[in-house]
């Protein structure tokens, strides 16, 4: 059997059956996340739409009105699913005040961003954290790393890239930034430099697999047509660290790679030192519940991690990560089922995800 995982409470609609459950009750919770369309009628609709309910087999799901007209439906006439719904002045609001929050170097109040867009405090809280999946702090938090990763990346000295960041203090400085570097902020400026960064290059069933990482864990999982490639790609993310290859300890990790390839039933249990915004993390996270054999679309993660209307930020987490297999982004697809992007890929992405079908 799979490698059983603590599970997340399960997305609202990230099932047919939970999303033709949420037609059935004409569930406007539901609209935004995604459409249905009837073969019968060449129609589709919101999930809160008032018409004659369709018969089940006559439905199909899709992830928005753009799909649905691609696939040779037209809006119906009744809930108009082409045309803006009430929550469109929420999303507006939202998105004025992570304007507001991306163009502040010093984070914005809570009641500051409320009267920025005209609602309470209470309210604003609960509408961004609906809308986003992070609470205005943690938002706030993930823009202050990205400058800060940006500002690091060029001549300036640490305490330079803290300040033009937005980081008050050094102490809340130094306490927040271990989980989205991975090293301290010098060793980040420096190309890892005084870091020392252990790995060790095997073949497996999908070619050349790379598993690298520090003290901590392993940090970095590549796969490719050759080993010289991936070892370059790690030296191009760790400039000044120091490289030291062949280790045993991380022999043992690429044979388990290489195991789980092979045979996916195994399981991938590797202590892993996972570096990224917030956001990034919440997505990974997500993405290590999904139970071997099985996967889940954008849409469900978005709508599992709370942020139903960011779909897309979670495609662009799954294309940050690089630790594959461990944290298994190929488990993503499309609402249809089929394949999207893979960083490594997509004749390995349906190899793995046929190898653990096949399980």
């Amino acid at each position: 059997m799979c490698e059983t995982k603590p599970q997340l409470r399960p997305a609202p609609y990230s099932t047919d059956n939970a999303r033709w459950a949420a037609i059935a009750r004409n569930d406007a919770r539901a609209d935004g996340v995604f459409v249905y369309a009837v073969r019968t009628t060449g129609i589709y609709c919101r999930p809160s739409c008032r018409s004659r309910l369709p018969r089940r087999e006559n439905v199909t799901f899709h992830d928005d009105g753009e799909a649905a007209k691609a696939a040779g439906y037209r809006p119906c006439k009744r809930c108009t699913p082409d045309r803006p719904t009430a929550a469109a002045p929420h999303i507006t609001r939202i998105a004025r005040a992570c304007r507001l929050i991306e163009t502040r170097l010093e984070a914005p109040t809570l009641d500051e961003l409320a009267d920025h867009v005209g609602v309470s405090a209470y309210h604003f809280h609960r509408l961004f954290k609906r809308q986003t999946g992070l609470t205005p702090h943690q938002y706030a938090a993930a823009v202050r790393d990205r400058r800060l990763q940006a500002n690091l990346s060029t001549d300036q000295t640490v305490t330079r890239a803290m300040l033009d960041a937005g980081f008050a203090s050094s102490g809340q400085f130094y306490a927040g930034t271990d989980a989205s570097l991975g090293m301290t902020p010098s060793r980040y400026r420096d190309g890892g430099r005084g870091a020392t960064i252990r790995f060790a290059v095997g073949e497996c069933a999908l070619g050349s697999v790379l598993v690298a990482g520090t003290a901590r864990g392993v940090c970095d999982i590549r796969l490719g047509d050759a080993p010289e490639p991936l070892v370059q790609a790690l030296q191009d993310r760790f400039t000044n660290a120091q490289l030291i290859g062949d280790d045993a300890d991380f022999q043992a990790h690429v044979a388990r790679v290489v195991a789980f390839v092979e045979r996916p039933g195994v399981g991938l249990d590797l202590p892993l030192d996972i570096r990224g915004t917030a956001f990034q993390r919440r997505v990974w996270q997500a993405l290590r519940e999904i139970p071997c054999g099985e996967t889940a679309s954008y849409t469900a993660i978005a709508a599992r991690i709370g942020a139903p209307t960011s779909s897309r930020a979670v495609a662009g987490a799954c294309a940050a990560n690089t630790l594959a297999l461990a944290i298994p982004c190929h488990r993503v697809v499309r609402q249809d089922g089929s394949l999207s992007g893979y960083r490594w890929g997509v004749a390995r992405k349906r190899a793995l995800l046929d190898r653990e079908r096949s399980t």
